[in-house]
């Protein structure tokens, strides 16, 4: 008799990994939205020092990481959420939220993780599709919430579209949400962000609205991604109590917290890495065009182009191909019809090399 698996099991989805990294050395790497730069060499310092101690659990507290957070943004350390990645606070707010009969609300496509929540805990996920442009519709977002909904999840800039709105509509829009329901910003990308202007600028939404969570990470700006360091910035400090109750003791190892607090110290590196993925945005997003694409208003490190008409019921086979002859071609990228829209490619910034060896391989593969 074989084992017998909770329900919930079955119905959670499985997270869509790009695949190829066992392609080798040489290859453009555009496909999990990392940095193309590695952490300042003082922020690997830290880390490989903290490895020294490993034979000790880290701070359970997380004092310095907290303490340094709060120094930086001005919130208190109780209101500070911090996790394995951004998406393990999230899915400790789904389990904390959620549960049979209540609801989420969210927009699709949006960052796949969404779908675990509700899957997961019993809840009825409401998903809202984006407007025209590929944006969050919150007219249409906000004309779902009901008594029902414990929990509203807002990607902006939004993943997989790259496309982001300015603070003086999510304020409007938020002025609206009953102060029961949780509104969890994901802000992963927010610091490439043009619309959006600085990391400061959403932190005037926690003061008015005190059912907000600004959900961030390390792991793309700063080039943490390998070590998973997440933070949670909270309206109120009851958010980040709840999540801390229902994981594992020790969430973020030592050597993550270590590179994270002295990756704060670095923000002029940083800001030059920034700017330097916008310029490269711009560039790649240019180039699709001059091919004929349509690549959306990006406001992350990555683009969104389109590169079959999505109606077309064979657009998922067309991407697949297209998909297929760049990995030939030893580029990597993400398929739209894993994350939620068929005939489209999620393209991470990479360098000037990795941009014409993808566009290269676009002319070659798409009809003229």
């Amino acid at each position: 008799m074989a084992i017998e698996y909770a329900q919930r099991i079955r119905r959670i989805p499985t997270y869509p990994v790009a695949a190829g990294y066992d392609l080798g050395a040489d290859v453009a790497m555009l496909a999990a939205n990392e940095s193309h730069w590695p952490p300042a060499a003082e922020v690997v310092e830290a880390a490989a020092a903290a490895l020294r101690g490993v034979h000790r659990y880290p701070d359970p507290a997380y004092a310095p990481l907290r303490e340094a957070l709060s120094a930086r943004y001005g919130i208190p350390s109780s209101r500070i959420a911090l996790g394995n990645g951004s998406c393990d606070i999230l899915l400790a707010a789904g389990e904390a939220l959620l549960e049979p009969g209540a609801e989420v609300v969210y927009a699709w496509p949006s960052f796949s993780v969404y779908a675990h929540l509700a899957a997961a805990s019993g809840a009825r996920a409401i998903e809202v599709p984006l407007d025209g442009e590929d944006r969050h519709d919150l007219a249409a977002i906000a004309a779902e919430v009901t008594v029902a909904t414990r929990l509203v999840l807002v990607c902006n800039p939004n993943n997989p579209t790259s496309t982001s709105l300015p603070l003086d509509e999510l304020d409007a829009f938020l002025a609206g949400v009953p102060q029961h329901v949780c509104v969890i910003l994901d802000e992963a990308y927010c610091e490439f962000s043009l619309r959006l202007g600085d990391p400061y600028a959403s932190l005037g939404l926690l003061a008015r609205h005190p059912n907000v969570v600004l959900l961030r990470t390390f792991s793309k700006a700063y080039g943490l991604a390998g070590l998973r360091a997440g933070y949670a910035l909270c309206g109120t400090d009851t958010f980040r109590t709840a999540v801390d109750q229902l994981r594992q003791p020790f969430y973020v190892n030592a050597a993550a917290q270590a590179a994270a607090v002295e990756a704060l110290r670095h923000q002029d590196e940083v800001e030059r890495r920034v700017v330097a993925t916008v310029a490269g945005r711009q560039a790649l997003a240019d180039g699709a065009r001059q091919l004929g694409l349509w690549v959306a208003e990006s406001d992350a490190n990555f683009v969104w182009i389109r590169v079959h008409d999505a109606a077309d019921d064979r657009a998922a086979e067309h991407e697949a191909a297209v998909v297929a002859g760049l990995r030939e071609r030893d580029v990597l990228v993400r398929a739209g019809a894993s994350l939620g829209r068929a005939g489209y490619l999620r393209v991470t910034v990479g360098s000037e090399r990795d941009h014409e060896r993808l566009l290269a391989g676009l002319e070659a593969l798409l009809p003229h």
